[in-house]
């Protein structure tokens, strides 16, 4: 009981001790189903969709402790469609389509295996000429630049395009594409799944 009573203060849930599970609205019953599953820290925890319902708040709440359950010791193997909660949350990956494994890794070393070396830098000013042997310019954006580098250049070969004609470099990052647009890249016109995992730390 103890137990119960500490999730409950936890969760933001002390108002509900009374209710009928049947009177619970979606987002209210998702927490209390989080909460019956992590009630005694088991080693493995497996969560369908844990967000599903939850306004950001909630969401906060419980992607929170899915954190402090991995760094307690806890391997959290979660389902979700929701890219960006992946991207968040999770140390490793596993796309399932079809029934069958399409793509796993770590969400870093995913990342990495798909970007397209391209580059956002952001100019004091952008020159009237910006054509370059070492890269080409695939969208601007008042003094943002987003450059991909072609084959056998360096991003110390963007950099030096600019500080040869004196322009001011004010930021400069690799852009990697997102777990949504990977997703969406390879399964596109097809159902698919996606199991992301914490593991143990």
């Amino acid at each position: 009981m103890a137990k119960i009573k500490f999730w409950f203060k936890r969760l933001e849930m002390e108002s509900w001790w009374n209710k009928k599970v049947e009177d619970l609205s979606k987002g209210m019953s998702q927490k209390l189903q989080f909460v019956t599953t992590v009630l005694h820290e088991p080693k493995l925890i497996i969560l369908d969709e844990p967000f599903s319902g939850l306004d950001p708040v909630n969401a906060n709440l419980i992607k929170d402790e899915i954190y402090g359950l991995s760094q307690r010791g806890s391997t959290v193997i979660f389902s979700t469609h929701r890219m960006e909660q992946v991207e968040e949350i999770c140390d490793h990956i596993v796309l399932v389509n079809m029934g069958k494994k399409i793509l796993d890794g770590t969400v870093y070393g995913v990342k990495q295996q798909f970007k397209e070396n391209k580059f956002s830098v952001k100019l004091q000013e952008v020159p009237a000429n910006t054509t370059s042997h070492a890269f080409e310019v695939a969208d601007q954006k008042a003094n943002s630049l987003v450059v991909k580098i072609k084959d056998g250049f360096r991003s110390n070969d963007v950099l030096q395009h600019f500080l040869q004609q004196n322009i001011t470099i004010e930021g400069f990052h690799e852009i990697l594409p997102s777990l949504n647009e990977i997703f969406i890249g390879l399964v596109e016109g097809t159902k698919a799944t996606t199991r992301a995992f914490q593991p143990v730390q």
